[in-house]
C-alpha cells in the first residue's frame, strides 16, 4: 500500500473531533478539487510501500483506539478492505475519509468501520463525480460532509440534504473551505433554513497549528 504519512494527533474534524486518532494517509486521488489541502498526496507524491500486516503491527504498537484512513482517496488502495478487516479484528474504531466518488457498498459489512463521505459542492468543480447511490448504504454511524466556500455551495448543500433525507439517514456536517467564506455566513444560513440536525464543523487542527503544517 502506498503510504504518504502516518502519525498520531487529535481528530481535527468529524464525529470524533478532538479525540486522539492514528492517521494513515495514502497516496493518490481520482478528483482534483481546487481547494485541496493535501496536494502532496497525489502531486509528485513521496510515499513508502507498506504491507497490510506492517500497518496493523504499527497500529497495535501505537495503541490508539481510533484509526483514520485518509488520503488522497484511501479507497483507491487495492488492499484497503483487507486492512479494514484486520484492524477491525484487532478492535480498533476505523474511520474512512472518502471523497464520495467511490461506492462503499462492498465495505459496509465490516464491523467497527464508519465512513465520512464528502459531497463535493459546486466550488469543488467535482460535483458531477459523486456516487449518490452511496446514500442507500450510509447509516447513523457514518456522516456526509459538505465542504462549502460560497453561497452557491450552501444552497446545493440544503438541496442535497433535503432530496436524500440525509438528516434521518446519517450525520450531516458542514465544513468551510479554509479562508474562503465567512464562518458567520454559514451559521446564518443554517438558522434561516432551519437546518436542525446539521453540525457545523471547523478543522480545529488548522486552528491549533499552522494551517499548512503536516503530520498533525
Amino acid at each position: 500500500m502506498n503510504v504518504i504519512e502516518k502519525f498520531t494527533s487529535i481528530n481535527g474534524e468529524g464525529l470524533r473531533q478532538g479525540e486522539l486518532a492514528l492517521f494513515i494517509r495514502f497516496s493518490g486521488c481520482n478528483l482534483r478539487c481546487p481547494y485541496c489541502d493535501t496536494l502532496y498526496s497525489y502531486i509528485n507524491p513521496k510515499y513508502t510501500n507498506e504491507s497490510v500486516d506492517s500497518l496493523v503491527e504499527y497500529a497495535v504498537k501505537e495503541n490508539i483506539k481510533n484509526i483514520t484512513l485518509t488520503g488522497g482517496e484511501p479507497l483507491l488502495q487495492k488492499d484497503i478492505k483487507e486492512l479494514m478487516i484486520k484492524l477491525s479484528n484487532k478492535g480498533f474504531n476505523i474511520e474512512v475519509e472518502t471523497n464520495g466518488s467511490i461506492n462503499i457498498k462492498d465495505f459496509k459489512d465490516i464491523k467497527n468501520v464508519s465512513f465520512t463521505l464528502d459531497y463535493k459542492t459546486p466550488s469543488s468543480l467535482m460535483k458531477d463525480k459523486m456516487d449518490l447511490t452511496n446514500y442507500n448504504y450510509i447509516t447513523k454511524k457514518d456522516s456526509v460532509k459538505f465542504v462549502v466556500g460560497t453561497n452557491e455551495d450552501l444552497l446545493k448543500t440544503k438541496e442535497v440534504i433535503t432530496k436524500y433525507d440525509l438528516i434521518n439517514k446519517t450525520n450531516v456536517l458542514i465544513s468551510p473551505v479554509y479562508g474562503e467564506i465567512k464562518l458567520e455566513d454559514i451559521v446564518d444560513f443554517m438558522i434561516k433554513n432551519n437546518l436542525n440536525g446539521v453540525r457545523f464543523c471547523l478543522q480545529i487542527h488548522k486552528i491549533i497549528w499552522d494551517p499548512n503544517k503536516r503530520g498533525v
